[in-house]
């Protein structure tokens, strides 16, 4: 198969491109696509996240985020009433990106079709994670996987350590050698805060990453809920954003000994 890009015009296709970037991921291939929080690599098979993993050298603790779309949320993970409430006031009423991780339910069609081992690489502890609101590409490549209950994977588009690339050409070589097709849209739209999707696990409301939006996302949980977030220290003191990088390590060795 030869690699796919989309043109340089003076109007995007979006349309057209999400069909194109579908076809491939659905035969099993892999994508590079724009997200409003840098580019991200998505696999339409486990074979296409093995080589995605190897390539980008991921650590047994790093987990693999499911691509769905606002339906496939609600319908997926398992959560209180006012947690649910939370995550639709930050994506929904406020149009803010957000990494969500919670209990899933496992019991729901398009995760009977996920490999086994793919599900162990991207889950934790009964729970899964995803990203809401990270543009149209990826809201409705979501909604298209839960559709055609054909499941897609993905994480950031860069070798594991070297941050969130916001440019397609920023991506390194070797990332960007293993797609069948990538969509290159530009500098992404929260390129300034340098840092990947902010993400929080609501099963007890810990921050796992502090990300693009942080300080948004807090205001928002704070006005709205009383949920007050820890004080974010600045990418000098923590560039990445992670609080809980190596939590999963331990049990990441657990599950291979």
């Amino acid at each position: 198969m030869s690699k796919q890009t989309n043109k340089i015009a003076q109007r995007l296709d979006i349309d057209g491109d999400i069909e194109r970037v579908f076809s491939v991921l659905h035969a099993g291939g892999i994508a590079i696509c724009p997200n409003t929080v840098g580019y991200g690599i998505w696999g339409g098979s486990s074979e296409a996240l093995e080589r995605i993993y190897r390539t980008k050298e991921r650590g047994p603790h790093k987990r693999n985020a499911l691509i769905t779309d606002e339906i496939g949320q609600r319908e997926i993970h398992d959560l209180e009433p006012h947690k649910q409430a939370m995550i639709e006031c930050v994506t929904v009423d406020h149009d803010l990106p957000m990494g969500v991780i919670a209990k899933y339910r496992k019991e729901h069609p398009l995760l009977q079709k996920v490999d086994p081992d793919l599900l162990r690489a991207s889950t934790a502890e009964g729970t899964i994670g995803m990203l809401l609101n990270g543009g149209k590409i990826h809201s409705t490549i979501g909604r298209l996987s839960r559709e055609a209950l054909h499941p897609v994977f993905g994480s950031s588009a860069n070798l594991t350590g070297t941050g969130t690339k916001f440019r397609l050409e920023d991506i390194q070589p070797e990332i960007r050698a293993i797609a069948d097709i990538e969509i290159d849209y530009g500098l992404r739209r929260y390129h300034l805060y340098q840092r990947s999707s902010t993400i929080i696990n609501f099963t007890d409301l810990t921050v796992v990453r502090m990300g693009s939006c942080y300080d948004l996302i807090s205001d928002v949980l704070k006005r709205h809920f009383k949920v007050e977030l820890p004080p974010d220290p600045g990418r000098n003191a923590n560039p990445s954003g992670h609080q809980r990088e190596f939590q999963l390590r331990d049990f990441a060795e657990e599950s291979v000994s």
